[in-house]
């Protein structure tokens, strides 16, 4: 029989709010975290502006001790510590002290899409000037794929399943429903699941090259994003991490915690990059399938849906991605459920995303409203064609949500879709 599995515990890092109550705050007004770094016209982007989130160092030495600290420098794990810890501790888990066991029933599925690009170009200018014994020993620690989730894991003493998975933008999503079929399955109590995501030119010139992020709003960082737009011109570039902790409904029960939703159940798939679908674009039959597999997992209709977390980052894809929703659900104009991006505030997180975007998500169910979609006061015409203009709220909206979900579609033509009901 599978166990019910419930979120128990929630942290955040992103560009408009570190931690829950300022994040809480930014998406209720509808806080953009979006600045130019002249440092990216000094490096001929054509994109020069992104969402970074602000730590400072004594924000730092609240998770990370000083040899911990000594020759860090990646954003990513730096991000993903900070917000699993905050979540961990919302969901009144200690770590294990040192001397006794770990948490043998508490695992982590963190993951990212890359690991301390800044620790690779520190090692490439070191090794190519001979300095091989300066590179440090943290150095593979930091750089590795699975460096979040070693952090994580050494600091929390988790003893269960501690991986890392990468799937593009889809790879928090994908957490999430690795860390519940974990928990469903009866193999853990407790799984701290989310991603996280590096930031800067090393990671983002990739992008710039490929000409899918913005060049028009140099001048106008915050209306840069522009999700579900007319005039949307390519997606911002962000950074950050989302961490959630799942928790058997049985264990947090007996712990008397706050239960913020239950986790219905979910889907991931791939389009094989057939069809429509490519490295870069999705192929629709596939993610119409995922959004109906999770729904059919969860145990549920999709006349059930109140809310929809969109992945929508302010590209060309953004009406297909609703006309997908559409046909998935088979529910058009005012029948469609509420819908909102919250990258029109941090722009892309890129692997970071779907959790970031999970846990604004689970605020709006537990708290009971909508956060406003900023930027798109001039719908996509292909988008309103499809569903009510008054489906993509501007304004904040105050409403009671019972049942939503959250998707997240990434390069290499895979998705992920998870269902989340109010408990």
């Amino acid at each position: 029989m599978k166990q019910r599995v419930v979120i128990t515990g929630l942290g955040v890092v992103a560009p408009n709010g570190v931690g829950v109550p300022r994040f809480t705050e930014a998406i209720k007004k509808g806080t953009s975290g979006i600045e130019y770094y002249s440092q990216l016209k000094e490096l001929n982007f054509s994109c020069q502006i992104g969402g970074i989130p602000v730590i400072s160092e004594v924000k730092k030495r609240e998770y990370l001790t000083e040899l911990q600290l000594k020759n860090f420098n990646s954003s990513g794990i730096l991000y993903g510590v900070i917000a699993g810890m905050d979540a961990l501790r919302d969901a009144g888990i200690p770590p294990s002290e040192k001397g006794n066991d770990p948490h043998w029933d508490l695992g982590i599925v963190f993951g990212t899409g890359t690991s301390g690009v800044e620790k690779f170009r520190e090692a490439i200018y070191k090794l190519d000037e001979g300095k091989v014994r300066r590179l440090g020993s943290t150095t593979v620690a930091q750089t590795m794929a699975s460096g979040i989730s070693a952090y994580l894991g050494g600091i929390i003493g988790a003893g269960n399943l501690v991986t890392t998975n990468s799937s593009a933008c889809a790879t928090g999503t994908e957490a999430i429903i690795m860390g519940y079929e974990r928990i469903a399955s009866g193999k853990a109590s407790k799984m701290l699941c989310g991603s996280t995501s590096d930031d800067g030119p090393y990671l983002w010139g990739g992008f710039d090259a490929m000409k899918v992020i913005t060049y028009k709003h140099n001048d106008t960082p915050t209306k840069a994003s522009r999700p579900m737009s007319a005039t949307a011109s390519g997606f911002v570039p962000g950074s950050g991490a989302g961490a959630l902790v799942l928790e058997s409904l049985e264990s947090a029960l007996k712990r008397g915690v706050t239960i913020y939703a239950e986790v219905l159940g979910g889907a991931v798939n791939s389009g094989g990059q057939r069809g429509e679908g490519s490295m870069t674009a999705p192929n629709n039959e596939a993610v119409q399938r995922c959004i109906k597999a999770a729904l059919d997992d969860a145990g549920i209709t999709a006349s059930e849906i109140d809310y929809i977390n969109g992945h929508l980052t302010a590209t060309t894809k953004d009406p297909v991605e609703i006309e997908n929703w559409c046909n998935a659900l088979n529910r058009r104009g005012k029948n469609f459920p509420h819908i909102n991006s919250l990258k029109g505030m941090v722009g892309h997180c890129l692997a970071a995303s779907g959790s970031v975007e999970a846990v604004s998500a689970i605020l709006q169910l537990y708290h009971g409203f909508v956060f406003p979609n900023v930027n798109c006061e001039d719908l996509h015409p292909e988008i309103t064609a499809l569903i009510a203009s008054e489906k993509i709220p501007q304004e904040l909206l105050t409403t009671p949500l019972k049942t939503i979900a959250k998707a997240s579609f990434g390069f290499g033509d895979v998705n992920a879709c998870v269902i989340f009901r109010k408990n």
